[in-house]
């Protein structure tokens, strides 16, 4: 019998990793694939797990969701770590999402067509951040999704940098509209305002 290591881990039974198929995993193998940590995301047919989350990216989150909630036309909803099927092989989760409300089927649900998402957003984490400035926006566009908002953190404030993409349907690529200190003001997809300072204000 070996000796219980000091963390503990070496008590635990060990986890037995999914092996892919050679052509890699697909978006449906998401749903099937026994044991995943919460949040898993397909890219590229690879499975990519989700970092612990840092008290800015919960709290930057929240106060997205909120406010989205708050302002978006009752024609709109809104998801929080939610998938998006793009294609075969890709299936991310954005931190948060703004979809059409005829485009819920229920609370049997695990992912949104592209079609039926306005808006995508990213809060950057450190593992996350060549995925989010690089390789989600591009997936995001290509499969059609209209609007993309990538959210930092100020080094110097610690508040929320929103920088925000606009599709160009001619190109399936983004295109910078803005970057918003403070306070975020928006009429697309539609008219958002959001005061970026309130991140850490609790909530009456």
């Amino acid at each position: 019998m070996s000796a219980a290591s000091e963390n503990g881990l070496d008590d635990e039974p060990a986890y037995r990793w999914p092996i892919p198929p050679a052509e890699g995993w697909t978006a449906d193998d998401l749903d099937r694939i026994p044991g995943l940590p919460p949040h898993t995301e397909l890219i590229d047919g690879s499975l990519v797990f989700m970092g612990p989350q840092t008290r800015f990216h919960m709290r930057c989150m929240r106060l997205l969701e909120h406010s989205l909630l708050e302002q978006a036309p009752d024609d709109l909803d809104v998801d929080r770590e939610f998938t998006v099927k793009l294609d075969r092989r890709n299936r991310p989760e954005p931190d948060i999402l703004v979809f059409r409300a005829e485009a819920d089927l229920g609370p049997d649900q695990t992912w949104h067509k592209p079609e039926d998402v306005l808006l995508a957003v990213e809060v950057v984490s450190a593992d996350s951040l060549e995925r989010d400035r690089e390789t989600k926006p591009r997936k995001y566009a290509a499969a059609g999704v209209r609007h993309y908002w990538r959210v930092e953190q100020d080094e110097n404030k610690g508040l929320p940098v929103v920088y925000v993409y606009e599709l160009d349907p001619a190109t399936k690529s983004y295109g910078l509209a803005g970057i918003f200190h403070d306070r975020l003001k928006l009429s697309v997809p539609f008219d958002i305002e959001i005061d970026l300072t309130a991140i850490n204000r609790r909530r009456p």
